[in-house]
């Protein structure tokens, strides 16, 4: 059965078709809603809290005077899993001097791990994620030697997969 077109219902729906398809697409364009005066404050003093944790702890590693260590590390991340370790990192001289798998004895891409292969360096990934106001900032430390045992960084909480989870141990002093 073959319909026709109702050219005189056409003036009235067109308006009613186009009105809709506006509000559609106008409701794809909400604003972002600000977080709340008492959101940010306590933002601040996290993060001012953060501060004085980081440097606590770095005052402390930094006053063992520590240069030649290894440590395990593995990461959690949405990434391949040569990059996730675990790891074992040993530095002499303040410098990475290997950084080999865990599970295979072999040396990996030492580029895959820069960002945390000395504890300078995971304490300068800590200070950054403070700077960079992350929305979520999870640090522990070892009561004794001050380097970061655990680090739990969300930078941003609507962006998934830019998290860092990062976990260290058996940090040993080498001779």
């Amino acid at each position: 059965m073959l319909r026709t077109l109702n050219m005189k219902s056409m003036p009235i729906r067109l308006p009613i078709v186009i009105g809709a398809g506006l509000l559609m697409s106008l409701s794809l364009h909400t604003p972002v809603i600000s977080k709340s005066p008492i959101v940010v404050a306590q933002s601040s003093a996290k993060s001012q809290n953060d501060s004085q944790q980081l440097k606590t702890n770095q005052r402390l590693w930094n006053q063992k005077n520590i240069s030649n260590y290894r440590y395990t590390l593995s990461r959690s991340c949405f990434c391949t899993a040569e990059a996730r370790g675990p790891v074992i990192i040993e530095v002499r001289n303040g410098r990475t001097t290997s950084v080999t798998s865990v599970a295979t004895g072999q040396p990996v891409n030492p580029e895959l791990f820069q960002k945390y292969d000395t504890v300078p360096r995971l304490f300068n990934l800590i200070k950054d994620a403070i700077n960079r106001n992350a929305y979520n900032l999870d640090v522990k430390y070892n009561p004794t030697l001050g380097y970061p045992t655990q680090i739990n960084i969300d930078y941003k909480s609507q962006v998934a997969d830019e998290e860092e989870y990062l976990t260290i141990e058996n940090l040993q002093q080498t001779y």
